[in-house]
C-alpha cells in the first residue's frame, strides 16, 4: 500500500492510460480523483474503483481551460484534505501531412497536449506549495517527443514541449519538496492509436518495439505508480521512456 491515505489526480481517467493509472493508484490505498471530459467513462472508472472498495470521485474538467483545471486541483483537496500525486495525462491526437496540417488542427492537440500539462503543472504546484507538504507531478510525454515523425507535427511539438516543462519545473519547484517527472510512452493499445489500426499500420508499427508488439496500459501506469512512490525520490527533472526499445534503434 506504497499510497496509503494519498491522494492523486489523474487527467484523462476515462479510459487507457488513465484509467489503468487510477485503478492502480485505489488498489494501493490511494484517494483518487478521476478527471475527464467525457461524464460516462470517468464515472465508469470510479464505480470499477469503488466496487473493490477503493476511493474515488469523479470532476469533469477540460484540461485546456485553465479555470477548469484550477477547480480541479481544488475540488481535490477540498474533497481529501491534501494533494500528493497530480498525473498531467490527458491527450488526443490528430493526423495529416504537415502542409494540410491547418492552424486549427495544431492548436486543437496543443491546447489539450501542450497547454494542458502546463496548466496541471501550475494548478498542482500552486496547491501543493499552499499546502506544505510536497507532492509529485507526472506528465505523460511521448517517445514522438524526442523523434520527428511525419503526419503528427502537432502532436511531436506538444510531446517535446512536455519534456521541457517538466525540466524546468522539477527545477523551479524543487524547494518546495515537489518533484516533477515525465513518461514516454511508446505505442500503447489505447483508443488513440485506433487510426493507425484501421490503416492498417499495427503491425509495421509494432515490429519497431523490441518485442514486436505494442505495449499495454498496465505497462506505463506501473511505471508511472513507480515514479510517483519514495523508492523514485531521485527521479526529478527526467522524462522516462517507456518505449519497450522504440527509440532505441531509430
Amino acid at each position: 500500500m506504497r499510497f496509503d491515505n494519498k491522494v492523486a489526480i489523474i487527467t484523462g481517467g476515462g479510459s487507457g492510460i488513465g484509467r489503468e493509472t487510477c485503478l492502480k493508484f485505489a488498489q494501493e490505498g490511494a484517494k483518487v480523483v478521476v478527471a475527464d471530459y467525457n461524464e460516462a467513462t470517468g464515472q465508469e472508472t470510479v464505480d470499477m474503483i469503488k466496487a473493490f472498495g477503493g476511493e474515488a470521485s469523479f470532476k469533469r474538467a477540460d484540461v485546456g481551460d485553465f479555470e477548469q483545471v484550477e477547480s480541479l486541483v481544488n475540488f481535490a483537496s477540498a474533497t481529501y484534505g491534501r494533494l500528493d500525486v497530480m498525473f498531467n495525462n490527458a491527450g488526443i491526437g490528430a493526423t495529416a501531412p504537415l502542409l494540410q496540417h491547418s492552424p486549427e488542427m495544431y492548436h486543437k492537440v496543443t491546447r489539450i497536449n501542450q497547454d494542458g500539462v502546463y496548466y496541471g503543472i501550475l494548478a498542482a504546484g500552486r496547491k501543493m506549495q499552499e499546502l506544505g507538504h510536497g507532492g509529485t507531478i507526472i506528465n505523460t510525454a511521448s517517445v514522438m517527443g524526442f523523434l520527428a515523425s511525419s503526419n503528427i507535427f502537432g502532436y511531436n511539438v506538444a510531446k517535446a514541449a512536455v519534456v521541457m516543462m517538466s525540466q524546468v519545473a522539477a527545477l523551479e519547484l524543487a524547494p518546495y519538496h515537489i518533484r516533477v517527472v515525465g513518461v514516454a510512452p511508446g505505442f500503447v493499445h489505447t483508443n488513440i492509436v485506433k487510426g493507425l489500426k484501421d490503416r492498417g499500420m499495427e503491425d509495421p508499427i509494432a515490429q519497431k518495439h523490441m518485442h514486436g508488439e505494442f505495449l499495454n496500459s498496465e505497462q506505463i501506469a506501473d511505471t508511472v505508480l513507480f515514479l510517483a512512490s519514495d523508492a523514485a525520490s531521485g527521479i526529478n527533472g527526467s522524462t522516462i521512456k517507456v518505449d519497450d526499445g522504440y527509440a532505441s534503434f531509430k
